[in-house]
């Protein structure tokens, strides 16, 4: 595959790390295994990460950026999900979800927001079974362990890496903005990948 039909070069995606799984792998997320390297861990299909990038930059380009939250739990992270912040306007919650922001209306910390983007659907399920309740849109980054379970969209991905982490938010930033036209096609985007991810 030609690298103008990624999303950005495929030594970018490969020195990330974001195709690297674990050596346990879960039936649903088969479908998007390449291959089982010698060492009994799973790669995954980078044309497959690319493809549901790309679905997701454009799902979530239909809300406004304070319908959307993204939950991370998981402190590889937070650096990554706050940067995407800081360029979006989307609302992040770093650490752990506080329980009923998107159900209990009394609470000072409640929000009514339109769909949810978790970092790992394990960690997060608290936020996860809060959308679920208010009936909202799930999309979530899935490692090759992670069973899919109330999740709306699956982004297969290393979700543990912060390299890997980094790409993706910035990847999803950049494509988010085009997509709702705060940056043109031509016009590069300000926030760099270093912005995004610990070293």
């Amino acid at each position: 595959m030609a690298d103008e039909q990624f999303l950005v070069a495929q030594d970018l995606y490969l020195k990330s790390g974001i195709h690297i799984g674990t050596k346990f792998k879960t039936r649903y997320m088969e479908q998007f295994i390449y291959k089982t390297r010698p060492d009994g861990l799973s790669v995954l299909n980078l044309q497959k990460i690319n493809e549901r990038i790309q679905i997701a930059a454009n799902f979530l380009s239909h809300y406004e950026p304070e319908d959307i939250l993204i939950v991370s739990r998981r402190e590889n992270g937070w650096k990554s999900v706050k940067a995407f912040s800081k360029a979006t306007g989307v609302e992040v919650v770093a650490g752990r979800y506080p329980p009923g922001m998107l159900t209990n209306s009394s609470l000072s910390i409640f929000q009514e927001k339109k769909v949810i983007l978790v970092t790992d659907s394990w960690p997060d399920r608290n936020a996860i079974l809060d959308a679920i309740k208010v009936g909202i849109p799930v999309l979530a980054l899935c490692d090759t362990n992670n069973q899919s379970n109330n999740i709306d969209l699956v982004i297969p991905c290393n979700n543990k890496g912060k390299k890997s982490l980094g790409l993706f938010f910035w990847i999803l930033a950049r494509e988010y903005l085009k997509a709702r036209k705060v940056i043109t096609k031509n016009e590069e985007f300000k926030g760099s990948i270093d912005d995004f991810s610990e070293e």
